[in-house]
Formats: structure tokens, sequence, C-alpha cells
């Protein structure tokens, strides 16, 4: 059986906001959560991007059960990996054994803001490789240093680490990226539907382990509401991850964005309350082969009725894919 997961999606709503919709989330039946990591939204009409390791220390307080996420970090310019490790292994053990790591090569939209640059994507995925080599050797317990291309590391140590390190996911677009997750990762994590993407990831050694997908939905009783929102919030991400990775802001995304309908987000993103069409749109994810599912309900006024409507209807739905 599938298992359906919740986003906690800080670029739409404010920390507390986002603790309380996982405690909600939890209260009804989602079987994991994820946490999105930025530092901007995409469109301004989304307005929020609190720190999202501290929403997730709360969380860890908040909730008794949920499995938690990141969906996901990027280690390797806002964050070196050797901080990203220490913030791992503490949520970790502040959750009892409940997180896991979600790790990506990232968005320009969120590195952009120390000053490094973006590189091309092929530097970016040298960069992913090498520090997740270097949150391994941390997680290990022992001193390490490391002067490699991209990072230095002097003698650093996790003094405070779980009995089992967090499970190390690795975002996948592409065939070297399902490398990287078939070698490195514990599971793979994808935006997109696409069994080549497990299928690279099963032959670079994949195979058996967790695939963890995500997909936007808008919920409201009111369909054309429902899709007035998910095209003010959410038009963006129909670009793709070619275009998302590197804009630099969230005036980019509304200038690429701008000749995009209601009706193609609606095309995209199922709107509304017909059930029906949310699991319509799950089907193609458990077909390819992903074990778990996480949902983005669009709107960061709308959870509470959100989860309401899938404790009574759509998570029961869900159960039959």
């Amino acid at each position: 059986m599938v298992r359906i997961g919740y986003t906690m999606m800080t670029e739409q709503a404010g920390p507390r906001e986002l603790v309380a919709h996982v405690v909600g989330a939890e209260r009804v039946g989602f079987d994991f959560s994820v946490i999105s990591d930025h530092s901007f939204p995409w469109l301004d009409a989304q307005g929020h991007a609190p720190y999202a390791w501290s929403v997730l220390g709360a969380a860890a307080q908040a909730t008794r059960d949920i499995p938690l996420m990141t969906y996901v970090t990027c280690p390797t310019f806002r964050y070196h990996p050797a901080v990203i490790a220490q913030k791992a292994a503490t949520m970790q053990l502040l959750s009892g054994g409940r997180f896991r790591l979600g790790l990506g090569s990232g968005e320009n939209l969120n590195e952009h803001i120390v000053g490094g640059g973006w590189p091309a994507a092929h530097v970016r995925l040298e960069m992913l490789e090498e520090a997740v080599g270097i949150i391994r050797s941390l997680f290990g317990g022992e001193y390490v240093s490391h002067h490699g291309p991209h990072f230095d590391v002097e003698n650093a140590k996790l003094w405070d680490l779980p009995d089992e390190p967090p499970p190390i996911g690795i975002a996948v677009s592409g065939d070297r990226s399902c490398e990287l997750a078939g070698r490195y990762g514990d599971l793979v994590v994808a935006t997109e539907p696409k069994r080549e993407l497990l299928t690279a990831f099963d032959a670079y050694g994949g195979t058996g382990k967790p695939r963890v997908g995500q997909l936007p939905v808008c919920y409201d009783t009111d369909r054309d509401a429902a899709v007035a929102r998910a095209h003010e919030q959410f038009r963006w991400a129909l670009g793709g991850w070619r275009v998302n990775a590197e804009l630099p802001g969230p005036a980019g995304f509304a200038q690429a964005s701008a000749h995009t309908r209601p009706e193609d987000v609606a095309d995209a993103v199922p709107c509304g309350e017909d059930v029906d069409a949310f699991v319509e749109a799950v089907r193609p994810y458990a077909e390819a082969g992903f074990t778990e599912i996480a949902l983005i309900q669009i709107g960061g006024d709308r959870q509470e009725p959100f989860l309401g409507w899938a404790e009574t209807k759509l998570l029961p739905a869900l159960r039959e894919l």
C-alpha cells in the first residue's frame, strides 16, 4: 500500500501555523510529513519563508508519531554540509528517530542569498556528492577532516548522535542525480511520476529502497476558487525543474509564468472536492513505483478544511491504490 504524506510548505505559511498544520495531519491519519526548506517563496502571493529547521524542531515536540523529513535541503550553499550533519543528527534525537534527511542540488531562488554565484548543474551535482560524503562521515561519530574541491572540514565531530543516523534521501531529475541517489542515498526523492527515474535509481543501486514523490493539490468546495488559488500561488510549478532551479527570485517566476492560464494549472493540479480526480492525480505515482507520496495543499489558510476532508474522504480513497 502506498503511504500518503503531508507537506509543510514553508512558502505559504508562518512557523506557528506550519506546526499546527502538521499536528493536524498527524491527527487525521497522514502516514508521514515533509517540509520545504526555502529562503524565498516562489511567488509573492505565497508570502512566507520561515526557517525550516526551527519549524522541524517545534514539530518534533508537538507531534508524537508522524515521521518528519526535509523535502529538500541543499547542503552546498546556504548551509555547509558539516552544519547539515549536526542539524540532522539533532533532529533525529529530538524526534525520537522519526527524521529523514532529504537532500538536493538546490535552486538559485534560495541559494543566491549568500552571494556565491550559481554554477552549472553538473558542478552543483559534484558539490552534492561531496557534501553527502562529508555528512555520512560525520554520522560515523569520529573526528572528520576533509579538503576537497568544493568543501573544507577541519577537525569536526558530532557530539550528540542518535543510535541510528537519519536516512538520507536524494532528489533526482536526471541520470546523474539518479546515480548519486542509487549509490549514496537510502531513499530517492522526486517531484514527477517518471518511471524512468526510478528505473535509473534501481540500476545504480536503489533496488528495494523507498521512493518518495510529491504532488500539489488544491481542495475547496468551490472549484472555481480552488483553480484561482492554484493559479495565483502555484503556476510557477508548470515551468519544470530546468527552469525552476535557475531563476533567482519571485519576480522572475512571476514573469516566466505570466502567460500561464488558470485552465493550464487546473489541467496539472487537481482542484475542487472531486475525490476521484485527486485519486487519479496520485495514481501515476503509484503506477510508476513510488512507495510514498506527499501531498501539498495549496493555500496556507486552507489547511484545516483540507485536513478535515482528507480524513473523511481523501485518505480512505487513496488507501485503495
